[in-house]
């Protein structure tokens, strides 16, 4: 398993990071996800060793804190060294004003919430979930580094943020010597590419790793959508859920189509053909794939076992492009005054 650095830092993780936001299944919306009890976690994060990925994402509102009790039991038998964990607050975790946002009352309460859920004593990334437009960056910031100084956190990430927000929270990190994100897990696809308009500028300027979560396009990309067999209306792959994108059906099965293409030349199939584009693209740390049971799992595992071709990442590229919102379609017009970031090279 290849391992990268994460972002600017000098933490190295796997180029594949398991989700788990399939376990538990606590309530309805979660159900549909998945329902991993412990004994089938522990099976699947063994998988996963076993393949050279030691890093596990959660968060606290995944089945209302259920997975990150699962996960903490799942991993016991592995020295805690040997992995890393991955989790998040944010998002409302009980009823009152205060429990949620990035505030310095909500982030103490939430943190020390995951460690006695995950049974640890330490978060290796800590995220915040979405950003807080009320509480102010700086005691958000200043709250995580203090965490960070006391070593119950050792890298600090983000999630969900505009390209401002990424900028104006390292600029301030900067400013007062503060622990600075260094990766920002974010939604990146090849039927979902707003990451590279803006996002992917701030992380290779300020080197902040991305963390890609739903690679697979919410599930659009597993190779059972495509001309002929379109998704079923009032399904997640069809409408999105909880706010997810709305995809036309033409343009996925444009890419479809160039997927079916290459999984044909390499004898891949069209998830880990998607995932792999991925991975050829600047600026990306580590993809969060998720997974039902082994079979998924080993499928998706497989993605990083192979390179593809500079005219295999192209024939992607073109297949998945689309308009450019303004102003970033007058600024390529300048190209040579506004370079792209590089390809990443391993």
């Amino acid at each position: 398993m290849e391992f990268r650095q994460l972002g600017n830092s000098g933490l190295m993780v796997p180029v594949l990071c398991y989700g788990t936001g399939t376990f538990g299944g606590a309530n309805e919306f979660f159900k549909t996800w998945g329902s991993t009890d412990v004994e089938e976690a522990r099976q699947l994060i063994d998988q996963c060793m076993d393949a050279g990925v030691n890093f596990f994402d959660t968060a606290d509102v995944y089945s209302e804190g259920r997975s990150e009790e699962i996960l903490g039991e799942a991993i016991k038998h592995l020295p805690r060294e040997s992995v890393l964990i991955s989790t998040k607050s944010t998002f409302g975790f009980g009823p009152g004003p205060n429990e949620s946002g990035s505030s310095r009352y909500n982030i103490t309460k939430q943190l020390h919430g995951s460690l006695k859920r995950l049974q640890t004593d330490y978060i290796d990334v800590y995220h915040m979930h979405a950003f807080d437009g009320l509480t102010p960056i700086e005691e958000t910031l200043n709250t995580l580094d203090k965490f960070v100084r006391e070593g119950k956190i050792r890298y600090i990430a983000c999630s969900n943020f505009s390209g401002w927000a990424l900028q104006k929270s390292v600029d301030i990190s900067e400013k007062y010597g503060w622990a600075k994100y260094a990766a920002h897990q974010v939604y990146y696809s090849l039927i979902g590419r707003d990451y590279e308009w803006e996002l992917m500028q701030v992380g290779d300027k300020e080197g902040v790793g991305a963390l890609i979560w739903s690679p697979l396009g919410w599930g659009r990309l597993t190779g059972k959508i495509r001309r002929g067999h379109p998704p079923a209306a009032g399904t997640r792959a069809k409408e999105g859920t909880a706010g997810g994108p709305v995809v036309d059906d033409e343009y996925l099965y444009k890419v479809v189509d160039a997927l079916d293409a290459i999984a044909a030349e390499t004898g891949k199939t069209v998830p880990q053909i998607a995932l792999n584009w991925l991975l050829r693209k600047p600026t990306v740390s580590s993809l969060v794939i998720g997974a039902r049971n082994a079979e998924q799992l080993k499928g998706n595992l497989e993605a990083a076992s192979f390179v593809l071709t500079e005219e295999q990442v192209a024939k992607l590229d073109q297949a998945s492009e689309l308009p450019k919102p303004y102003p970033y379609w007058h600024q390529v017009q300048f190209y040579h005054r506004n370079p792209q970031p590089p390809a990443y090279r391993s």
